[in-house]
């Protein structure tokens, strides 16, 4: 019962009425015009980790005229992850992969058509796939290994993009695209690569050489693709890939592909199995080259597994435990998609905050993967955090957010662990790798973040019997 004192009444707290939501703290340091956008320029991570020092789970900020707010930690996630596409939307935002993708394909297309498309990945990463790609993947990294010879020096994140280039063409696409690889596909798909920077996110259409060179490497790989189809049909051929896969779909009202949207299917699926994997396969081998202990570690589980296995395969690879906590926790401290983003399409509350309308919603895996109420000593290369009885990823299904969350969550996310275990096992099984050079910093530069280039290692050919026989 509320009391009376001096004419006023006092109210419980349930009888109180709710109190107004308040916008999310801004953060300090923006500049007229053009917000927290040269500090985000210089080191966008460690402005991004002021913020949430500084404010906790959301914080809002300026770069340009464009108004963010940034999501941190478990429960944020949660949040964000869940908000349906109503309220928070990936299609407004990724509008500039479509020089790339094509008109009528991903982020240019409805929804449900979007659904479809997705659906028709699907066969493409079912286990009887994946017991085929295992085999490629050793054959492919075989290859490269000895075309490298017995030493010599080489530009790590280059040599990881052009061996993934080969396995996630032959392994989502085709063969014929595979053999076309070195005459002419990877210069093309270099091309379109290059076309996903910072710059082309605010103005993608801007007519930079970058992205002059990304719609004829465009119109180039169309070419090619469109070359193979037709010629498949000429002869009939009907090859057990994903290409053919897709030249037989159908989408529910009846209606079979065109070419342009095979292509962009195509194309997407290749991005998503290929650019983030040479990225975190270059991480992933710096790492373990700076942390030599747990490298022996790596060897010596593979000697293990393959003085019983001999050869390669998916089970092979999935006892390489050891290894696949250090690609975790590679993915953990370089996450090659350092910034997932949605538009608020409609006003959105969380924890007594307001975030308008037409705000740009992100959360960013590599502030989130570096808490310190998460993660024991965030900054060290641990992969066995990720071992009972520690287990920090099992803390909250959305602790680790490398590979996103929600309906966006990309489907590759088993194929890339896949390939980078089968990398690292034949490359490390022949050769001793070193580092001469202080360990690079991140290329902010580049959408997906690598590090700066060139990064070279020393290679030579280790003696002693092969672990395969």
């Amino acid at each position: 019962m509320a009391n009376r004192a001096h004419g006023a009444a006092t109210l419980s707290p349930a009888e109180l009425p709710p109190r107004p939501e308040t916008a999310a703290p801004a953060l300090a340091g923006g500049w007229p015009l053009l917000g927290n956008l040269p500090e985000f320029q210089r080191d966008p991570v460690a402005m991004l980790s002021r913020g949430w020092r500084e404010h906790g789970e959301l914080f809002r900020f300026r770069l340009g005229p464009r108004k963010f707010v940034l999501f941190t930690g478990p429960e944020a996630h949660d949040f964000y992850f869940r908000a349906p596409e109503d309220e928070l939307d990936a299609k407004p935002v990724y509008r500039f992969t479509v020089p790339i993708f094509g008109r009528g394909v991903a982020y240019d297309t409805s929804p449900e058509i979007m659904a479809e498309q997705l659906g028709f990945l699907f066969p493409a990463l079912r286990e009887a796939a994946m017991r085929k790609f295992a085999l490629i993947m050793f054959d492919e990294t075989k290859r490269f290994a000895d075309a490298l010879g017995a030493e010599g020096e080489i530009d790590l994140p280059h040599a990881m993009n052009e061996l993934t280039v080969k396995i996630a063409s032959r392994c989502l696409i085709g063969q014929e695209v595979r053999d076309r690889v070195d005459t002419g596909f990877a210069e093309a798909y270099h091309g379109l690569q290059n076309g996903i920077n910072t710059l082309g996110f605010f103005l993608p259409r801007l007519p930079t050489a970058a992205h002059r060179n990304r719609d004829r490497a465009r119109r180039k790989v169309a070419e090619l693709f469109g070359g193979i189809m037709a010629a498949r049909r000429r002869s009939g051929a009907d090859p057990d890939d994903f290409m053919q896969t897709l030249m037989q779909a159908r989408y529910k009202d009846g209606r079979a592909l065109s070419d342009d949207e095979i292509t962009g299917i195509l194309l997407t699926v290749l991005f998503a199995g290929q650019h983030t994997s040479a990225v975190l396969a270059t991480w992933t081998g710096l790492e373990l080259l700076r942390e030599p202990s747990y490298l022996a570690r790596v060897r010596d589980e593979a000697e293990d597994v393959y003085g019983e296995a001999g050869a390669m395969s998916l089970d092979s690879l999935q006892q390489q435990v050891a290894l696949d906590r250090a690609v975790r926790e590679c993915e953990r401290l370089h996450p090659p998609l350092i910034l997932l983003i949605r538009k608020v399409l409609k006003p959105l509350r969380y924890g007594g905050r307001l975030v308008p309308a037409g705000t740009m919603a992100m959360v960013s895996p590599a502030v989130s993967h570096r808490l310190p109420h998460l993660f024991d000593d965030p900054e060290r290369f641990v992969p066995d955090r990720f071992a009972p009885p520690a287990s920090e990823d099992k803390q909250h299904h959305y602790a680790l957010i490398g590979f996103g969350g929600g309906k966006h969550a990309c489907m590759g996310k088993h194929f890339a662990y896949q390939q980078l275990k089968a990398i690292w096992t034949v490359l490390l099984d022949r050769f001793d790798f070193f580092l001469d050079a202080e360990f690079p910093r991140p290329n902010y530069g580049s959408w997906v973040t690598g590090p700066e280039t060139p990064c070279r290692v020393r290679y030579s050919r280790r003696s002693g019997p092969s672990v395969f026989r």
